[in-house]
């Protein structure tokens, strides 16, 4: 189960992954590309190039884990995700299959 704080922060890579791959492969990949934030608790999205598979690593205070969904039909859609980061709201609706037309804060702080 994947515990998601309001100080959670996401990662999304761009490119398309193998879902052979694991801790090593993927952990390889962050230290390469998301320097320095491997062991900070941040939550890791890779997507295989179909969209239909989705993996996330992430730090759990004593070791890495994986969490890995594979959709039986669909895509998960990530044509809205325009960086590398992305809020807790964007991950929500990327796992749900929701595609925003356009997101829009009701406050800024």
């Amino acid at each position: 189960m994947l515990a998601i704080t309001s100080n959670t922060r996401f990662f999304f890579y761009q490119h398309a992954v193998s879902m052979h791959k694991g801790f090593e492969g993927l952990s390889t990949i962050i230290e390469e590309v998301f320097l320095k934030e491997l062991f900070t608790g941040a939550f890791f999205i890779f997507l295989n190039r179909k969209k239909d598979h989705m993996k996330i690593l992430c730090w759990d205070s004593d070791g890495l884990a994986i969490w890995y969904k594979r959709l039986e039909r669909g895509a998960f859609t990530s044509k809205n995700i325009s960086e590398n980061k992305m809020t807790r709201k964007e991950f929500l609706m990327l796992l749900e299959g929701i595609t925003p037309k356009k997101i829009q804060a009701r406050f800024s702080l």
